[in-house]
């Protein structure tokens, strides 16, 4: 069996970051550099309820839309608006 990716290496490892009081984490200095972000840049976030996905800007619409179904994405969004840990002010 071939695994087919959109790069040619393999995920290296499963690593652990810090995520600061303010939420702030840095995205692998691997990754700045696949997508050219080595001055900064915006990326796309996805929340997937267990986790959290970056991914480059312009991908996750993209994305979201190849693993879930608008019907599903809207019903997933309106159940946010139910999580106090979610909510703004």
């Amino acid at each position: 069996m071939r695994l087919i990716t959109k790069y040619a290496s393999h995920v290296n490892d499963v690593m652990e970051y810090q995520v600061s009081s303010s939420g702030q984490m840095s995205l692998p200095a691997t990754a700045r550099h696949r997508w050219h972000l080595d001055q900064g840049g915006p990326v796309d976030v996805i929340d997937l309820g267990f986790g959290v996905l970056t991914v480059p800007r312009g991908q996750g619409r993209r994305l979201l839309g190849d693993v879930l179904s608008r019907d599903d994405h809207a019903a997933f969004v309106a159940s946010l608006a139910d999580d106090p840990d979610l909510a703004t002010t």
